[in-house]
Formats: C-alpha cells, sequence, structure tokens
C-alpha cells in the first residue's frame, strides 16, 4: 500500500491469473511462473516487451488508453477492472491524492438525520450505514439482531474476517469475503497513500491469511447487492437479499438494506426475528395495597 508501483503490482497480479489456453497459447511445457509471461501478453497486445516490462517495473507511468484497452483484453479484465486499471496510470500529482478521501485529521463522516429517521421506520427490514472503509456508522435495530457487528464503531470487513461468530453466521463467507476485498480494492484504486485505508490493510494483512490472499489477488469489484446466507443462531438458515445504495451528498456513505422474499420462509423467520428483537413493554406497576385491606378489617372482626 505505498503506491509507489500499484500499476505494476496490478499487472504481475492480474497476468498470473491469466493460463496460456485461456488466450489460445499451448498450456503445455515447463513455466518458471503461472499465467501468462511478459512477453506473451506484449505480443498478444501488440507492444514490444521492453515497454510491457517497463510498465510492469514503473519505468513508465503515463501509458496511453489505447495500450491500456490492449492489456485489459489480453487480461480479460471487465468493465470494472478496465477502469481501475485506467485509474492507476492516471499521473496525479501527490498532493491532489493525498488525504483527497479521508477529511481532516480526526475526522468522522456524520449520518443525516433524514437516513437514520429512515433506517429506524424499517421495522421489517434490517438496515445499516457503512463508509469506504466498512466502518458501520449506523444501524437499527433488526440489523443488530441478525448480528451484533451491524452497530456503529465496527468495521464490517474485519468483523467477517476475524471474528468466528461471523464465520459460524454466513453460509457464504468465502463468496462473502472475496467480495468484500474486491469492493476494498475498487474503492482504493490510485489512493493507495490514503491513511485510513492503508492503516486497515495493514492490520489485516498480518492478522488475516485470507486477507493476504485475496488482496494479492488484485481484484476489482464495486460494491454490488448480492444474496446473503445466513445461519442465525436463533431462527434457523435465512436467505436475504441486500441492496447496496449510495447515499447522495455525504461523501460516500452506503446505505444496505435487506429483504426477504415475500411469503418464503425467510420472510417468515424474519418477522420472528423481529418480534425477538422488539423491545418489551414495561410491567405495569403493582396497585398500591389500600387502607382498609389493612390488619384488623377483614370479616369486620376489629374492635369497635
Amino acid at each position: 500500500m505505498d503506491g509507489t508501483n500499484a500499476l505494476g503490482e496490478f499487472l504481475r497480479a492480474r497476468r498470473g491469473q491469466v493460463r496460456p489456453q485461456d488466450v489460445g497459447l499451448p498450456g503445455s511445457g515447463l513455466r518458471r511462473v503461472p499465467g501468462l509471461r511478459r512477453e506473451e501478453v506484449a505480443m498478444l497486445a501488440g507492444i514490444s516487451s521492453d515497454y510491457y516490462l517497463r510498465l510492469e517495473q514503473g519505468r513508465d507511468r503515463n501509458p496511453s488508453a489505447q495500450v491500456l484497452g490492449a492489456i485489459a483484453r489480453v487480461l480479460g479484465l471487465d468493465a470494472d477492472a478496465t477502469s481501475y486499471l485506467l485509474g492507476l496510470a492516471r499521473d496525479r500529482p501527490r498532493e491532489t491524492r493525498q488525504g483527497a478521501r479521508t477529511g481532516p485529521a480526526g475526522h468522522r463522516e456524520r449520518v443525516p438525520d433524514g437516513l437514520l429517521r429512515l433506517i429506524e421506520g424499517w421495522p421489517r427490514n434490517p438496515a445499516y450505514i457503512q463508509n469506504r472503509y466498512t466502518d458501520c456508522l449506523a444501524a437499527n435495530a433488526l440489523a443488530t439482531a441478525l448480528t451484533p457487528n451491524y452497530r456503529p464503531g465496527v468495521n464490517l470487513l474485519r468483523a467477517v474476517l476475524l471474528d468466528p461468530a461471523e464465520r459460524a453466521l454466513r453460509r457464504d463467507w468465502d463468496d462473502l469475503t472475496e467480495e468484500g476485498v474486491a469492493a476494498l480494492r475498487a474503492y482504493a484504486g490510485p489512493e493507495s497513500d490514503d491513511p485510513r485505508l492503508r492503516d486497515l490493510v495493514g492490520d489485516l494483512s498480518v492478522r488475516s491469511d485470507r486477507f493476504r490472499t485475496l488482496w494479492a489477488r488484485h481484484e476489482v469489484r464495486p460494491r454490488r447487492g448480492r444474496i446473503s446466507r445466513l445461519s442465525h443462531p436463533q431462527v434457523g438458515d435465512l436467505d436475504l437479499h441486500s441492496e447496496k445504495l449510495t447515499a447522495d451528498g455525504t461523501g460516500g456513505l452506503t446505505l444496505v438494506v435487506f429483504h426477504a422474499e415475500p411469503g418464503s420462509r425467510s420472510a417468515e423467520l424474519l418477522d420472528i426475528l423481529g418480534s425477538l428483537a422488539a423491545p418489551r413493554p414495561a410491567a405495569a406497576p403493582e396497585p398500591a395495597e389500600e387502607p382498609w385491606r389493612g390488619k384488623g378489617c377483614a370479616g369486620g372482626g376489629g374492635r369497635r
């Protein structure tokens, strides 16, 4: 995450994931590296081997969009990954990049009151709000009932990767972690000198083998809706659609809301979870003892 040669790192990682047979080359024979060789990428992209080597080594940081487009086709990059590649090659002053998304020191994103009222008004839809770093900034009661990690102050990617309870909850843990790391990479783009991002990547690289493996693959996938497959300790298996909506005017906050197919077993279980999570009404106070029920009053047996 030092940002010294992000373009070269990306190219090396992605060509290592392309099999020769994927691009019409013979796949047999001894190969010292996985994937394509540099000269194979250069040949298929119609550029010289020396020029491609300079790109990977960071000695040429301003390739044309045409050259990058040709390389993207050879590497089989989709539209998101191609856009990411083009972003890595843009020449921008370091001072423009530094802090472009972090704000002043100690800055904390503020969730607009309207968004808070919106998610709190959804008693049947778990919902939370996160920032680009996957920090949870707000959540409604039903979201917290799904997992206690949906609460302000928790970094959700860190929780999913490191909390054993999250791994037990997520029947799709492998897919979820893959998508989560690819989404973080998509956010990072050329902002590899963002201090908050660098700290998060450094921490997870030390603490999670899974994160290190996925981060090294340089896969790019912006956050999108998905089906979350959960095994909840209270109500059992749930299949919930999760929609991710960018909140305009918030500096990149994302609203995530879950919903079940109408009439499905998951919808029924979500209602049950909602009833379990609903606050219980306060018990009515015991009526005060009335004076006439005191000693010596029963049956008229008191002295006259």
